[in-house]
């Protein structure tokens, strides 16, 4: 049994850029960061960020791609589900060059459409559910735990707070 999968909550480090293959099909990258924290070189507490390139493809009638970079910007929170794919290619000074990437097949958006998304899920997403509506927020779609309060804009939230 093999398994190739990776789920990542982050903020997208620069704006998504979409493009076309040569056979016409939509594709935008965009990168996001995380944090986790451990123990630094000296045994204080520290705050570590990765990096994470992100590819989202149209497939079919799923416009993944098209809505990522119509709705999403740099600083946007979001949650990206999707697998490891590692692509090799020789660069234009002939050295040979590889990037792993996150091929994403879920994208939700964890925000409200004035802070740089909305939150709903890419599977749920028609071309008409997004109109514009000035400083309107989508519902959430799940229920924060019991004692718990939503992070105010801007603010991340500590690992400490997590019930989990």
């Amino acid at each position: 049994m093999n398994l190739n999968k990776a789920m990542l909550i982050g903020r997208l480090t620069r704006d998504p850029e979409m493009r076309y293959t040569q056979s016409g099909t939509a594709m935008t990258r965009f990168g996001i960061a995380t944090n986790r924290y451990g123990t630094g070189p000296d045994g204080e507490r520290k705050e570590f960020t990765d990096f994470h390139n992100v590819v989202a493809w149209n497939q079919g009638k799923r416009n993944l791609a098209e809505i990522c970079a119509q709705y999403l910007k740099k600083g946007s929170l979001v949650y990206v589900e999707g697998r490891l794919q590692t692509r090799s290619w020789e660069g234009q000074d002939g050295q040979k060059r590889t990037t792993t990437e996150i091929n994403a097949n879920d994208v939700q958006f964890l925000e409200s459409r004035g802070s740089g998304g909305g939150m709903a899920s890419s599977e749920a997403i028609s071309d008409d559910e997004f109109a514009p509506t000035p400083g309107a927020g989508a519902p959430a779609t799940a229920a924060a735990p019991a004692g718990a309060s939503a992070p105010q804009d801007g603010q991340d939230i500590d690992p400490d707070d997590i019930p989990f």
